[in-house]
């Protein structure tokens, strides 16, 4: 893929001409644009290796178009992000550069060919990505996964070392009220199939009442479920004020030099907390507080567990996930993918004529009994009656026999 400089000021084709149109909305944090992105609206994000979950998410708000201000594959790795948003047929613009995120937030702006244009002026011109392209850029960073997996490979030796009497010893974990010695935990985290998946665990949440955990987000996720979080675990970027304020025991996660971005909000908000300071991620914590609490098992929904995800996130951190679960070890179990491995291909209608068909099969059954013949005859005179009832009421004389 070439790289065409911006052309910020450049005379060009009008509004009116090909493409799509539509109102930008403009954040160099891709998960907080989804928050207000709306259909038909054009996203404006500077997002380097587009993970997976990020193009999920801005496939959900069915926008008009992507524009990255960055490449949305670098080479680095094989991202999933790309295929996704080209695959659903919007329109992804890679590499504009930085003018692009200069856009004035609800200007309503053309995409055409690659480029940008604001009025008549063309803003932006990069790389429209199709099919063909992004097979391409992933075929490239195929080729190159070896520096990664050896950079991964470093990251998990400097996260051991680091953090090895919190992996072994549990060392750090703070004391929480919140019961879970003995019990189940289930671990929501927003990320792949996370909304399928805890759907599809109603059932086992109704039976066996876990501890429910959400990882910043996840929060939210849970009580969009229907269920309320009993603890939420995070740095608190993407969860919402009315999670926070629902009840649930909250953890911040720091940094092991003893910041924390969260804290501030937290204490805003005027809700009771307890400080977790540790490396890595949001979720190696949570599993991490399970297993040292005492949890009988742990359910997570929505996390990391393949190196393919591990990569796709595209955090060094990502290390310390891989050594977490190491950790957990039998108390783990992934819930991810169990909405596809149980999705129904039966529609509802063939399960209405399923059950209309064993009713009459049943009826049938019961007609060719003493039994049924007789209840048919007692069922038959009772109608007879009410008919006869029903004309007298409404005063019609009874047909004259036939001679």
């Amino acid at each position: 893929m070439t790289r065409v400089r911006s052309l910020f000021g450049r005379r060009a084709r009008p509004d009116t001409g090909p493409g799509v149109s539509g109102t930008v909305r403009v954040d160099a944090r891709t998960k907080n644009l989804t928050k207000r992105l709306q259909p038909g609206e054009i996203a404006v994000i500077d997002h380097v290796d587009l993970d997976r979950v990020s193009a999920e998410a801005l496939v959900a708000c069915r926008p008009a178009a992507v524009l990255n201000a960055a490449r949305s594959t670098s080479g680095r790795y094989p991202n999933l992000g790309p295929e996704i948003i080209v695959a659903e047929g919007i329109p992804l613009v890679d590499d504009l550069g930085s003018s692009v995120m200069s856009l004035r937030e609800g200007r309503t702006v053309r995409v055409d060919d690659g480029g940008v244009y604001s009025g008549t002026v063309l803003v932006a011109e990069g790389t429209e990505q199709t099919e063909e392209t992004v097979a391409a850029a992933m075929a490239e960073a195929r080729e190159g996964l070896s520096v990664q997996l050896e950079a991964f490979a470093g990251n998990t030796m400097d996260y051991l070392n680091r953090e090895r009497e919190l992996l072994l010893d549990g060392v750090g974990v703070p004391e929480v009220h919140t019961p879970i010695e003995g019990r189940h935990v289930l671990i929501v985290v927003r990320g792949y199939h996370y909304k399928e998946d805890l759907a599809m665990l109603r059932s086992y949440v109704r039976e066996y009442r876990p501890v429910l955990i959400g990882v910043d987000g996840g929060a939210d996720a849970i009580l969009e479920a229907g269920l309320r979080p009993d603890m939420i675990v995070g740095d608190m970027d993407s969860v919402s004020d009315s999670a926070l304020r629902c009840g649930a025991e909250i953890v911040v996660h720091a940094y092991r030099d003893g910041r924390a971005p969260g804290l501030s909000r937290v204490e805003q908000l005027g809700v009771d907390h307890v400080v977790f300071p540790a490396t890595g991620t949001s979720e190696d914590v949570a599993m991490l507080l399970a297993d040292d609490k005492g949890a009988e098992l742990i359910v997570a929904v929505g996390t990391h567990a393949t190196l393919v995800e591990f990569l796709d996130k595209g955090r060094a951190g990502m290390a310390s996930t891989f050594l977490t679960r190491l950790r957990v070890g039998s108390k783990l179990v992934d819930a991810k993918g169990v909405s596809q491995l149980y999705r129904t291909r039966i529609s509802t209608w063939q399960v209405v004529f399923l059950a209309l068909a064993g009713l009459l099969a049943i009826v049938v059954a019961v007609a060719t009994t003493e039994f049924g013949q007789t209840l048919w005859l007692i069922i038959m005179a009772r109608l007879d009656g009410l008919f006869a009832g029903i004309k007298d009421l409404l005063g019609i004389a009874p047909a004259a026999p036939i001679s």
